[in-house]
């Protein structure tokens, strides 16, 4: 099988972004969501935005945002990619997708095969959908949290909408998750993390060569 695309999500620093770029990650992604530790505000994704031009592509993670937002992040940061990770429906990804003329990526928070089944509602909506485990009751974040669902729920999965596959990976899990998913693109944010939002240079090279050894 070929090896999966890879994006490192969370990314806050130069040094983490030159560190993403130089493990030959496809995808930078930046959270522009004030109460994840890895939130940026404009002017810092506007920079990495510039450092990142023509060396990566770049995902916008954005939570149930107003479009005026998404519209001054995806200017300011020349993103390529809008992810949306919060309770936006078809309807509401469609209509970013139509606005912004950009690849929009759904998160689809899982614990159950119905979870897995419901992707099939973005098609013709959402250009992939990023399956990821589903947050406890009461939790403050939607991802990022390093939490896996169980994988077998994906076991020959063929959906309508591209798909990716993000939750809890990390330089020591990701080869086993690739092969038993067959995951074409793997996200990690907290996995490549030595405190919450500080990205380590040396997980993410593991990370990106452990994910290419299947």
């Amino acid at each position: 099988m070929p090896a999966p695309e890879i994006k490192i999500c969370g990314l806050t620093t130069p040094a983490a972004l030159d560190a993403t770029i130089a493990a030959r990650a496809d995808y930078a992604g930046l959270v522009i969501f004030p109460p994840s530790p890895r939130h940026l505000a404009l002017a810092d994704a506007a920079a990495l935005g510039a450092r990142a031009a023509g060396r990566i592509k770049l995902v916008g993670l954005f939570v149930d945002a107003a479009e005026s937002l998404i519209a001054d992040v995806v200017a300011a940061a020349s993103l390529d990619v809008i992810q949306l990770h919060g309770k936006e429906d078809p309807a509401r990804v469609a209509a970013i997708r139509a606005a912004f003329g950009k690849p929009v990526w759904k998160a689809m928070a899982v614990s159950s095969a119905e979870d897995i089944a419901r992707a099939e509602t973005f098609a013709g909506a959402a250009d992939l959908v990023l399956f990821d485990a589903k947050p406890p009751k009461g939790a403050a974040l939607p991802g990022g949290l390093g939490l896996v669902f169980d994988w077998t729920l994906l076991a020959g999965y063929k959906g309508a909408v591209p798909w990716g596959l993000a939750g809890g990976l990390s330089p020591a899990n990701v080869a086993e998750a690739v092969r038993g998913t067959k995951a074409p693109l793997v996200d990690v944010s907290s996995g490549v993390e030595s405190a919450p939002g500080v990205k380590d240079e040396t997980l993410i090279k593991q990370f990106c060569r452990e994910a290419r050894a299947v």
